[in-house]
């Protein structure tokens, strides 16, 4: 889509370095370099709240044997 673009000068100059450095025409430089920047700005995580809540096992599982549970299911699963 054509587009008049006004760049600063400092930011003119950079892109015309990497063009020059790269190869790559001029547009695609900037085109690349917008892209980066956007998805820098779409990564980023909104805030969350949750509400904890005191937990514990159900009556009859003890904590310390769990791993003897795993490796229970694990035996059951691939058979070893």
């Amino acid at each position: 889509m054509p587009t008049t673009l006004t760049l600063d000068e400092d930011v003119a100059d950079r892109l015309a370095r990497v063009a020059r450095e790269t190869n790559m025409p001029f547009q695609v430089v900037v085109n690349e370099t917008l892209r980066r920047g956007l998805a820098e700005q779409m990564t980023e995580a909104a805030p969350f709240s949750y509400q904890p809540h005191v937990g514990g096992l159900l009556p009859g599982i003890d904590d310390r044997r769990l791993n003897e549970l795993a490796w229970q299911l694990d035996e059951e699963r691939f058979g070893r």
